[in-house]
């Protein structure tokens, strides 16, 4: 082991990233995690006034710099557990970078969306909330008991009017399924590299084999995805992966497949 990684994970930023950049990632990965809280605007509920109650506990925070909705916290996090926010609804505990997946998407009232691998709904509860009650989507997802609490957390958080949640694989829907969606959030199975601060289990979990497999299996969600994409509609493609070939390399083949889609800048 190298920095506490596995030699081949290693290996592999070394030869995407250089020596130098590699080791700072894993340096990086070795830190302390910081967490992102989102105010819940189904419940009424704004950044400004998930702010004033941190401040009332004592809770050290600071606005995100991306996201409206969103604060970062080192700690407290207990406070935050025990105080109810979470049970009550008031605010999710959400990564930024899964908010901005959900804003380069641009979820707006009466937009029709589905989410392609949906459970345990993050990004679906973020998308219903941006809709303000008008418009619908479908949240998709193999795994029944994930996708259960999805449900429940939508009428937690007062947003289950706008979400359906459908027990399916998304390559079985795409085929038998003839609606089109003008949004569409592929948030791909991943081998999880770009949170390992937040998952350290996962650089011993995962294996070298594993990424051949996961690249397969992305390579068919797109290939489904796609089909229920409404002519000018939009297709967003998302990992919790920093690695080039479940990202870049993936779409670069996915346009060779489909030459009619074609990336927009974010």
């Amino acid at each position: 082991t190298i920095y506490s990684h596995p030699v081949w994970m290693v290996r592999r930023w070394t030869k995407h990233l250089g020596q130098q950049e590699a080791v700072k990632l894993m340096m990086w990965n070795n830190t302390d995690p910081t967490f992102s809280l989102r105010a819940n605007s189904g419940k009424g509920l704004s950044r400004d006034d998930l702010s004033m109650m941190l401040r009332t506990l004592k809770v050290p925070h600071e606005p995100s710099s991306h996201l409206d909705d969103f604060v970062r916290i080192r700690s407290g996090m207990q406070i935050v557990i025990q105080n109810g926010f979470l049970k009550e609804g008031l605010c999710s505990v959400q990564d930024e970078s899964a908010g901005l997946a959900v804003s380069v998407l641009d979820p707006q009232p009466g937009d029709c969306i589905i989410d392609c691998c949906a459970a345990p709904g993050g990004k679906t509860l973020f998308m219903a909330s941006c809709l303000r009650g008008q418009g619908r989507i479908s949240a998709i997802d193999v795994n029944k008991g994930r996708l259960r609490i999805l449900g429940e957390t939508a009428k937690l958080q007062c947003l289950n009017d706008v979400i359906t949640c459908i027990h399916d694989d998304l390559r079985s829907f795409a085929d038998k399924n003839h609606s089109k969606f003008g949004k569409v959030l592929l948030d791909a199975p991943c081998s999880g590299l770009g949170v390992l601060s937040k998952r350290p289990d996962l650089r011993w979990n995962r294996r070298l084999e594993d990424m051949e497999e996961l690249k397969k299996l992305q390579d068919e969600l797109l290939d489904a995805a796609c089909k229920v994409v409404e002519t000018a509609g939009v297709l967003v493609y998302s990992t919790c992966s920093i690695d080039p070939g479940e990202n870049e390399e993936r779409i670069a083949a996915f346009l060779l497949r489909h030459p009619e889609f074609q990336v927009d800048p974010v």
